[in-house]
């Protein structure tokens, strides 16, 4: 690594994904192989929702050379709400439920391999995307949505996959993992109403009942979705499906696997740098971001340049100059 990193803060979540016992003997052996690199590394796990956010916060406070987050989606996403802005780069670990980044970056999931791809990484600033609140009175913030909005670094969305995500049973996810999106999408796919919602882009408004905002050509699970997007542009890619029957959802599927939704009849796909998303009717559309809930629209998505730094495996930087 060019950029002389001598220490680090790995932030780890013992309770996500699977293999948890022996996770902690993979982080272990991950700390010898990058002290042997000359990277000293502290751990510091997480114990309650949000936490790795502040952790990763106070990272930045105390002067830190680099984060490591060894976690799935969610834990990334909490600490690059606590990175965001700052120039402390952030390297990954895979584990947890999913891991969406390391499909993108093409890193192992394996904890110890992975961590050999660190002390030669190069480190690339990034924009984040982030979702705010649109509404007239702007002032329903959660924790899980302060005021500022909620970075996200793969993707976001609003219909049927914010209805999965915010319908999932955190402590089903905690003892079954992804399992518990699909057994949750299995119960929206009968009881869901695809309620339509307006969205605007480049001024420009259209009907949809569902909208995928991506950063990264992989989506979650097997999917591969925002084909054309990626973390090195300053820049979404939209998909919008205009359909509001459950018939024509199902027969999306097949090509929804196969990487051939783009085309179908009823989709619309295009880059820009943000949209605004409000229900049309009375029912709420809810939305997601990185696998994690962020309620009801009406959402902004937006793009943040500059806004963090990433280690990237040498070979990717390689093979994007190729």
């Amino acid at each position: 690594m060019s950029h002389g990193i001598k220490n680090a803060l790995l932030i780890y979540n013992p309770t996500s994904g699977g293999r948890r016992h022996r996770r902690f003997q993979e982080i272990e052996e991950a700390v010898r192989i990058l002290k042997d690199a000359g990277i000293t590394v502290e751990l510091a796990a997480t114990t309650e929702g949000g936490h790795a956010q502040e952790i990763a916060r106070l990272a930045v406070v105390h002067g830190r050379e680099m984060v490591i987050a060894c976690g799935g989606d969610g834990t990334i996403n909490e600490i690059i709400n606590g990175l965001a802005g700052s120039q402390v780069p952030m390297a990954l670990l895979p584990a947890g439920t999913a891991n969406i980044l390391a499909k993108e970056l093409g890193i192992p999931w394996d904890i110890p391999r992975a961590a050999r791809l660190i002390p030669e990484g190069i480190v690339r600033r990034i924009a984040l995307g982030v979702a705010t609140f649109a509404g007239a009175n702007g002032n329903s913030y959660t924790e899980a949505m302060p005021e500022g909005g909620r970075y996200f670094l793969s993707c976001g969305g609003a219909g049927p996959d914010g209805a999965i995500v915010n319908g999932v049973d955190g402590a089903l996810k905690k003892k079954v993992g992804v399992a518990a999106y699909w057994l949750e999408g299995m119960k929206q796919l009968f009881s869901y109403n695809f309620p339509e919602m307006r969205v605007r882009s480049n001024g420009t408004d259209h009907l949809a009942s569902i909208i995928v905002v991506g950063r990264t050509a992989n989506y979650g699970g097997p999917f591969k979705i925002t084909t054309n997007a990626t973390l090195f542009e300053d820049s979404f890619e939209f998909l919008t499906n205009s359909t509001r029957s459950r018939l024509q959802y199902l027969a999306c599927l097949p090509a929804l696997w196969l990487g051939k939704i783009r085309g179908m009849q009823g989709i619309k796909m295009w880059k820009d740098t943000e949209v605004l998303c409000e229900s049309a009717g009375t029912d709420p559309v809810f939305a997601q971001v990185d696998g994690e809930p962020v309620g009801p629209l009406p959402l902004k998505f937006r793009i943040v340049p500059d806004a963090l730094s990433l280690v990237t495996p040498a070979a990717l930087h390689v093979a994007a100059s190729t």
